[in-house]
């Protein structure tokens, strides 16, 4: 890469948007099962609800998201979505209601569902094609990037002021970065997106419905995102319950997790390259099992340090590949179709929370094993897929 020249300005900016705001993300959302427990006193059912409204929004928003930034445009969809976001960190800071808080939830995974998509879009409109996977691996650098910044912000203001603090500082931040945008999408000339084929909801449920590779990954999928969704939900309670300064450990665990990410994640994606993507499907899943056995019988430190570096391993390893093969079996005229419908597969991330919930609150000791059984279980669903393309 030669330097600052090689993207157009705007989408430089937003990728250091994207810095930012996921920095003052982090600061907040990976805390909110502990603020729900320790500040409104809610069960590990109801926290499991509460996140899991986030991924049931964000599932089914994207889907519509789409639709409606070509119908309205991504200019405006970005500046509305950014200021209503705003807002739903305040209102985390001044609710003291459940079902209130519930809502708010809800509408974080909408916002994401309806900005993220559009963000990325004015990305391709203003990058080269052969610079596209380029600009997409920055972007999930940059993500990492903010992963490492933001819980040790989160905890470090949290220790200074109050528990809400963060989240007042996170909606300050989200506006912020809205009037910046304002000014640069009045600044740039918009360019009108590349016809491509219109994505429809009875499209998408006809892609579901028919292609049996496609429900065959989805189901694989559902069954990561189950598993993955642990991680924000069951996973800081589990360690708030197993060791002493658990809110500072589990803070110390995102870093680590993201620091991991920066430092394997070209390493990695070098073999994976060399390999099927099965294969590394497979290893992914192995290593996230693994990681949740550990996860399971830690009660220290030093053991749930381990366990999340050997969950992250899965992570580098499974993520990529789940797009992956679905792109493998998409028509060429259907890409945006079945990536499309590939969200689909967050559903899991809707039923994890609560099935997490409801496992830390009867089955504590076994919750993790469950899981590490769930994820491995999905490589059944992705091996008859595989199998299916091959054939067809």
């Amino acid at each position: 890469m030669k330097g600052f020249d090689y993207f157009h300005p705007l989408v430089w900016s937003i990728l250091f948007g994207t810095i930012f705001t996921r920095a003052a993300s982090f600061m907040t959302i990976p805390f909110l099962a502990l603020y729900l427990h320790s500040e409104l006193n809610a069960t590990p059912l109801v926290i499991g609800v509460t996140l899991g409204a986030a991924q049931l929004f964000a599932t089914f928003g994207g889907i519509f998201g789409g639709f409606l930034t070509d119908k309205l445009g991504k200019k405006l969809v970005i500046c509305i979505t950014i200021f209503v976001w705003s807002g739903v960190f305040f209102g985390f800071a001044i609710v003291q209601s459940i079902p209130l808080f519930m809502i708010l939830s809800s509408l974080n995974g909408l916002c994401r569902s309806f900005f993220e998509p559009a963000t990325q879009a004015l990305m391709i409109d203003f990058t080269e094609k052969e610079k596209r996977r380029r600009l997409f691996s920055i972007r999930y650098t940059s993500i990492n990037i903010a992963g490492v910044i933001g819980p040790v912000l989160g905890v470090w203001i949290s220790s200074l002021s109050s528990a809400v603090m963060p989240f007042i500082i996170t909606g300050a931040m989200y506006a912020v970065y809205g009037f910046i945008l304002i000014g640069l999408l009045n600044h740039f000339e918009m360019r009108q997106q590349l016809a491509t084929e219109r994505q429809t909801l009875s499209k998408m449920l006809k892609v579901v419905g028919t292609d049996t590779k496609l429900l065959l990954l989805l189901a694989g999928g559902v069954l990561v995102s189950l598993g993955y969704s642990q991680y924000d939900s069951t996973l800081p309670q589990l360690v708030n319950l197993s060791v002493e300064d658990g809110v500072q450990l589990y803070s110390a665990l995102l870093v680590i997790n993201a620091s991991i990410v920066l430092v394997l994640q070209l390493p990695i994606s070098v073999y994976t390259e060399k390999i099927s993507t099965y294969k590394s499907l497979s290893l992914g899943m192995c290593f996230f099992a693994f990681g949740f056995i550990l996860f399971n019988i830690a009660a220290s430190w030093t053991l749930f340090i381990i366990a999340m570096i050997v969950f992250t391993v899965g992570e580098i390893f499974a993520f990529p590949m789940m797009n992956a093969m679905i792109e493998e079996i998409a028509p060429d005229t259907q890409k945006a179709t079945y990536l499309g419908a590939s969200q689909l597969k967050n559903i899991g991330g809707f039923i994890g929370p609560i099935f997490g919930g409801w496992l830390l609150t009867h089955y504590v000791g076994e919750i993790y094993f469950v899981m590490a059984g769930i994820t491995l279980l999905s490589l059944v669903f992705y091996k008859n897929a595989l199998s299916m393309n091959k054939a067809g």
